[in-house]
């Protein structure tokens, strides 16, 4: 789903950085309300986490490969606002320093991956888990939320390119070859999404912002020997330390990055495919830093392409908790 240069005219390019630069404002303030003791250290490593499995292209269709998006498992894991900040940060490092997604394109990325997926997975999220409760609702809302928000940012990829793309294409043709692909894609993010969820949840479900309402039985004993059983407030459970799993989600992401990608599926993902059999990949332009070192994850410049994983991971990681940082307005971050 990454846009290269060269798809969309001057006029939608700038008018996507415009929305894009307005959605990152809006969610810098709005990222406030979310971060805390447990959201600000979680917004590095869901970022990190998102960057090194987008790295791993799982095959959906014969010679179409797809990856994760991630706005959907950002927004559960620690609130829409944040969520979409670190899409944007792993985005900007993508485009920046791997040469991946292109650097006119870049408010194209950021409002089609960070904005609509975020928006759609949250909105998707929160209307399954206000009808199915408790834990078995969280994870499967997170498969459905996942699912929905991959075609849901092809299909605004595709009204973007009938309104302002370089090559004239059938809208009903090129919307229904885009819709097919991303559904496929959407069911390995689905699947990624609610694995990741459910197993966050199983370790440490209070790091899960989007499970926050999930109270804990609480037993309660009178002095007439009756039994009471309630629910105890989220906040007034016990405070714990993040440090050992957040250490622990980066070291996955590393593991990711540094090994497991060299096993990623080779061929083109879902934009690619369709782009390539609609006509018009012909249009992309070469990146501006396509022939750096760390370009095409290493391929350009000869670095493995475990190294330029890790490179990335460090990077993103760094990034986003500087900015959580940042949009929290006060003092240093506890983990």
């Amino acid at each position: 789903m990454h846009v290269p240069d060269g798809f969309f005219t001057a006029a939608v390019s700038v008018s996507a950085g415009a929305v894009a630069a307005a959605g990152v404002a809006v969610c810098l303030r709005g990222a406030r309300r979310e971060l805390d003791d447990r959201t600000a250290p979680m917004a590095g490593l869901v970022a990190a986490f998102v960057f090194a499995v987008q790295m791993l292209n799982f095959p959906v269709a014969a010679g179409t490969s797809g990856h994760l998006l991630g706005g959907a498992l950002a927004a559960i894991l620690v609130g829409p606002y944040t969520g979409v900040l670190a899409i944007a940060v792993v985005l900007v490092v993508q485009a920046l320093f791997f040469a991946d997604g292109g650097l006119t394109a870049l408010g194209v990325n950021v409002t089609l991956m960070a904005l609509v997926t975020v928006l759609a997975g949250w909105a998707v999220f929160r209307l399954i888990t206000r009808v199915v409760p408790g834990r078995g609702g969280v994870t499967a809302a997170s498969f459905v939320a996942a699912l929905v928000s991959v075609p849901a940012s092809a299909l605004v990829f595709t009204l973007l390119f009938w309104l302002g793309g370089t090559a004239p294409v059938e809208i009903g043709t090129v919307a229904a070859a885009m819709t097919g692909v991303h559904v496929l894609i959407g069911i390995g993010e689905g699947l990624i999404t609610a694995l990741t969820v459910s197993a966050v949840l199983a370790v440490r479900p209070d790091l899960v912002y989007g499970a926050r309402e999930l109270a804990r039985p609480l037993i309660l004993r009178g002095a007439d020997g009756t039994t009471t059983v309630t629910q105890e407030a989220p906040e007034r459970a016990p405070a714990r330390t993040g440090r050992p799993f957040v250490l622990g989600g980066i070291a996955v992401s590393l593991l990711l990055a540094g090994i497991v990608s060299f096993f990623a599926s080779p061929d083109p993902d879902g934009l690619e495919s369709v782009a390539e059999e609609q006509g018009f990949l012909s249009q992309a332009t070469d990146h501006l830093f396509g022939g750096s070192p760390l370009g095409d994850y290493g391929e350009v410049g000869g670095i493995p392409v475990g190294i330029a994983g890790i490179i990335g991971v460090a990077l993103t990681l760094l990034a986003t908790a500087a900015i959580a940082h940042a949009a929290r307005g006060r003092g240093r971050t506890k983990v």
